[in-house]
């Protein structure tokens, strides 16, 4: 049999334990906040009945749900006719009843339906874990990626939106970023929007497209509008709407003349004025409105889900696509026959937020090794008497090796540094015979005599 080289499916990546350490800072640092406003953690599991993701993320959604076959002979259910029709869409039900999970929202509806029990509303949730999506891949875009998601059911109020601003500026402040915006829409905004050209039931074909303005500009929404039904008259009205200029103020004050006749538009407006005037009293000494904050009617998020307030954030120092989204959505765990529980909820882009860091330089140095020490072997006598001492090391929580043969010392040096640890003790024989052991700075490469209780000491106080 031939040797298949090895090679990884398209879209995924091996993650090597440098790099792990770096992600580790990113969820660690999240963690941190989530916690820091009252979420706990909850996971799922990878995949779901197919019937649960199905019909949640509108028509292009679906279609990016990697199905999985059912087991054994999934073919067997299938008519002739229907194979021989070779009509994918109508074979799917017959060969694949799971999928692997598209976002962890639907999966968390899912969750609360089941567990509506168990939980105390408002019921507060962060999950961090790996999503699944058939996309073409290209840079800053996985087939499996992880997301960070934050959300809370069973409350209608602002303040959860407000809160949400909140914890995407400490996060991303904590990780490092200086520069990055955090867009804001209403999905009843964009529901006045359709009630004024005069075509409501076009709303989702309208976002879809608007969506998609950063990515093929307004000439190319423009066509696609006029693919899904809208004309000529309708674009003439939707055009000064995108191209809405002014503080965010100034775009709200705008927007009350032009959806002057539609409720639902002065509602989502109002919605938006509230959760501003609630920052503000949160952080009455940050002016986010001129610095991080922008109102941005083009924001459509293309979900179907939402309803109220979305969101989105992007960094303005690297070219990348967004790295956090999310909103309000008031009915999506009825879908699961649990109706009018209303809920709202962002998104952080763990891989592209990682690709923005590794670019910028921003990962701290303490993430390149979890060993502080090394304890080089220089023979059979000098690994038992080190034996006792990498032990009492970690007792103390010191992350310490011992090296594990007794090669040549310029070996065990060379492993040090491309583990990138930051010190090395050396026991030899007259280490053993004086009882100071030597301990050397591997970056400054400074070499310091040390008793046992000092060495522990000096380990301890740099175990930061």
């Amino acid at each position: 049999m031939a040797q298949v080289k090895p090679s990884l499916a398209k879209g995924t990546r091996d993650f090597s334990s440098d790099e792990m350490e770096k992600r580790n800072f990113i969820f660690n640092t999240l963690k941190k906040v989530f916690k820091k406003y009252g979420y706990n953690e909850i996971q799922t599991p990878s995949f779901e009945n197919l019937s649960t993701l199905t019909g949640k993320y509108g028509d292009e959604g679906d279609k990016l749900i990697f199905k999985i076959l059912n087991s054994g002979d999934y073919l067997s259910k299938a008519s002739p006719d229907l194979l021989a029709s070779k009509d994918s869409t109508k074979l799917i039900p017959y060969i694949s009843e799971k999928a692997l999970r598209y976002d962890l929202t639907v999966p968390f509806a899912r969750y609360v339906v089941m567990h509506q029990n168990d939980i105390t509303l408002p019921f507060k949730r962060f999950q961090i874990q790996p999503v699944w999506r058939a996309d073409r891949p290209q840079r800053g875009r996985y087939r499996e990626f992880y997301q960070c998601d934050v959300d809370v059911v069973g409350s209608a109020s602002l303040l959860n939106e407000a809160e949400f601003i909140l914890i995407y500026k400490e996060s991303l402040q904590a990780l490092g970023l200086k520069d990055f915006t955090i867009k804001l829409n209403n999905r009843k905004i964009l529901t006045g929007i359709a009630e004024l050209i005069g075509k409501p039931e076009l709303i989702v074909d309208m976002t879809v497209a608007i969506d998609k303005l950063d990515k093929i500009g307004l000439e190319g929404v423009n066509k696609e509008l006029l693919e899904r039904g809208f004309t000529e008259q309708d674009l003439a009205i939707l055009q000064p709407i995108i191209l809405l200029e002014g503080t965010s103020a100034q775009k709200l004050e705008s927007l009350k003349q032009t959806l002057a006749s539609s409720q639902t538009g002065l509602a989502g407006i109002a919605e938006i004025e509230k959760v501003f005037d609630i920052i503000r009293h949160l952080v009455p000494n940050e002016d986010l409105f001129t610095s991080i904050v922008e109102l941005d009617i083009t924001l459509a998020r293309g979900l179907n889900y939402y309803t109220g307030c979305i969101f989105e954030v992007k960094t303005n120092e690297v070219a990348m696509g967004s790295i956090g989204g999310g909103g309000r959505y008031d009915d999506l765990t009825g879908m699961f026959g649990l109706k009018d529980l209303t809920g709202v909820g962002v998104s952080f882009g763990a891989d592209r937020i990682y690709d923005v860091l590794e670019e910028l330089n921003l990962f701290p140095e303490s993430t390149s090794s979890s060993t502080l020490v090394l304890i080089c072997n220089f023979d059979e006598q000098s690994e038992l008497y080190s034996l006792p001492i990498v032990q009492e090391l970690r007792e103390q929580g010191i992350a310490s090796e011992l090296y594990p043969s007794s090669v040549k010392l310029k070996k065990q040096m060379t492993y040090a540094d491309n583990k990138k640890i930051p010190y090395v003790l050396l026991v030899g024989e007259e280490e053993m015979n004086t009882g100071l052991l030597s301990l050397k700075d591997m970056k400054s490469g400074e070499q310091h005599k040390l008793t046992k209780s000092e060495l522990l000491s000096f380990l301890v106080k740099n175990n930061s």
